[in-house]
This record gives C-alpha cells, structure tokens and sequence, in this order.
C-alpha cells in the first residue's frame, strides 16, 4: 500500500462558526478518520502547537491531538490523539497562562485542574487512559475545551477580556458571511 504524505491544514481563527460547535463524536475508525489525524498531527507540528482540536481546522469532530514536550526536543516528537475522550476525574487548581493557535498573539492566565484523568480511544480505537498533571493536564483541558465549543478566553475574567476587545474583534473581522474564518492573521 502506498504511503500518504499528511497535509496541512487550514487553523480557524477567532469568529468562525465551528470554533463555537459542540463536536460530534467519531463513529467509525475509517481511513477517512485515519488520514484527517495524520494531517492534524502534521498541521501540530508546522504551527508549532502543543495541541490540536478537530474544531480548530474546521470538523465538527471529537478529536485531538497534544504532545506538550516535543519544543523541549523537537527530535523526539510523541503525539498522543485522543478520540471521543472523558474526564474521569479533576483534583487542585493551577493558574498559568495559555495561548491558542485559533487566537494567535493573544496569552491570558486562566484556572485550570492541577490534575487530570482522562479516558477515550487512540488513532487505532483502542482504550487508552492518562492520568497526569503539569503542561500535559492544561494542554488536555484546553483542547478538550475546544470539543464542547469553549475557547480559553472564555475562562478568563470578564474584565480582563474587555482589554482584548479590540484583538478579538480583530480577529473576528476576518470571518465571511458563512461564519467560516477565512483570514491568515500571524499564521
């Protein structure tokens, strides 16, 4: 069989409608769905993301992917994808400051679990199951954020968002009548 070379994908920015979906859950393990997490990994990696939501590139799907140390060594890349994930359990709180590839140049402290279990299937349907804390407890919080249509300025005090009123509207401007975000800002 012919191997596929990943392709990059298109990152919705602030303003376009599907960023705001709750995602559907992944039925089937076809090679559709096969192909489409390949190139959300390759599209991780070339934006330089510590994650990646199914949402953020468009599908309405329960999907993502994360490697929240790879920057530390980029020769030891380890994508981890979760598909159809649930929290199990939340301990403690933390606050530090996130950042999206759907709101470039925009970073805001926000309040997150210090600790996580999550449960859900892998790229091949299989159960897998993570309990952990630190960057890789955020980067699992934030793009499972992005499955229920939640972005982390929405986890940000009201009053501080007022200052990113103009960066978000920015943003949004860039968005077409369909409500798809069709702009290139700093990507």
């Amino acid at each position: 069989m012919k191997s596929r070379k990943p392709n990059s994908l298109h990152i919705r920015l602030y303003g376009d409608k599907t960023l705001r979906k709750v995602a559907e859950p992944v039925t089937e393990f076809t090679v559709e769905i096969k192909n489409f997490i390949d190139d959300l990994v390759f599209t991780m990696y070339e934006k330089d993301g510590v994650g990646l939501a199914a949402p953020q590139v468009g599908r309405s799907l329960r999907i993502f992917v994360v490697d929240p140390f790879w920057f530390n060594d980029e020769s030891k890349k380890d994508p981890l994808v979760l598909v159809n994930p649930e929290f199990k359990e939340f301990q403690g709180e933390v606050e530090s400051d996130e950042g999206c590839l759907s709101l470039p140049g925009i970073f805001e402290p926000v309040q997150r679990a210090k600790r996580v279990i999550i449960e859900g299937l892998n790229e091949k349907g299989k159960k897998v199951r993570y309990e952990t804390d630190g960057l890789f407890a955020k980067a699992l919080q934030h793009e499972y954020d992005h499955l229920d249509g939640i972005l982390f300025i929405d986890r940000v005090p009201k009053l501080k968002r007022i200052f990113l009123k103009k960066k978000l509207h920015d943003l949004q401007s860039t968005t077409d009548k369909n409500g798809k975000n069709i702009g290139e800002l700093l990507l």
